[in-house]
């Protein structure tokens, strides 16, 4: 998969023509899932943030955020943008798959689209000229692994996202970082990427489970709702919780040398602004950004967080 290079996409728009790139007048539409937990919350910051920046760059550019409750409600907000003359769809799917007609249309009207963190069950690659992500085989691998590094012989409960394809991919990276260990997944269920549902997930499991050594969340917010659910049991078997997306309240905990929350593995919400950024390069200066930027899962330590932690952050 070729990965794009964004510093040389910057340095480009940096060193166009400036009068001439103020002539052009563009509009960028932007769909994201609404605020309906903390990571969502953070793409809704970002993209606001970054619409900002590019239409103060950019005075010929209009960027219009729109948020969405679900997958039919996208699809609506999309045709919406559509209508309204965009020349670039910038979107992160609730849902790909019953998206997929309504990117396609755009899409067939020869707009740019750059698509965000969820792609398609069947990878068509035909719906979206720029594809911008966190590594979600990754995020699942390298949780996988600390575990089976740390703990060989674990008992782990795993709480799921939501039943989409990122969602098993992130599984199928995790089953891969355990493999050749006697680690032993008990239970798999969904909580849905959402904090309440994952409190009663773990809830579910501690009554079910008198012994359980690791829990998997693979979501900083799912994280909080089983910390509160075996502060709840008074559960001491528990020897730590691995999350994932890199939120400021984790990190947090894990500079502080938190016994349950020892790491955790980055997925920023600020990449829905690295494919905003090389939409408007692509529009303004016809920069090459067609393809796959993928990020890192990085894994954060104590040793590391600090570099990770942002206060000021919304997550």
């Amino acid at each position: 998969m070729r990965k794009l290079m964004l510093g040389l996409a910057v340095a480009a728009v940096t060193f166009a023509g400036a009068a001439h790139a103020q002539d052009k007048k563009f509009t960028i539409g932007v769909s994201i899932p609404a605020a309906d937990h903390g990571w969502t919350s953070g793409v809704v910051f970002h993209a606001e943030r970054v619409a900002k920046l590019l239409m103060a760059e950019h005075p010929g550019l209009n960027v219009i955020v729109k948020t969405s409750p679900d997958a039919a409600s996208q699809a609506n907000a999309v045709q919406d943008l559509d209508t309204q003359g965009i020349d670039a769809l910038v979107i992160l799917p609730s849902d790909p798959d019953p998206l997929v007609n309504a990117i396609k249309e755009v899409k067939g009207k020869g707009k740019f689209v750059a698509l965000v963190d969820r792609a398609p069950s069947n990878n068509d690659n035909s719906v979206r000229d720029l594809y911008v992500a966190g590594n979600n085989p990754a995020l699942g691998e390298v949780a996988g692994k600390y575990i089976k590094d740390t703990t060989p012989d674990a008992e782990v409960v795993i709480i799921r996202g939501l039943p989409i394809p990122i969602d098993q991919q992130r599984q199928d990276g995790f089953d891969k970082g355990i493999a050749g260990s006697n680690v032993k997944v008990l239970d798999r269920q969904y909580g849905n990427w959402n904090r309440d549902d994952a409190f009663k997930v773990m809830q579910d499991y501690l009554t079910k489970y008198q012994k359980i050594d690791v829990v998997w969340c693979q979501d900083d917010d799912m994280a909080v709702g089983v910390l509160q659910a075996i502060e709840q049991a008074k559960r001491t078997d528990i020897k730590y919780v691995v999350a994932g997306a890199g939120s400021k309240d984790m990190v947090k905990k894990v500079m502080d040398g938190d016994k349950l929350i020892p790491v955790d593995v980055l997925y920023p919400p600020a990449m829905v602004g690295t494919a905003m950024e090389l939409t408007a390069a692509a529009l303004y200066d016809q920069v090459p950004v067609h393809g796959s930027y993928i990020l890192d899962a990085t894994l954060v330590t104590k040793d590391n967080a600090k570099d990770f932690y942002f206060p000021d952050s919304p997550f």
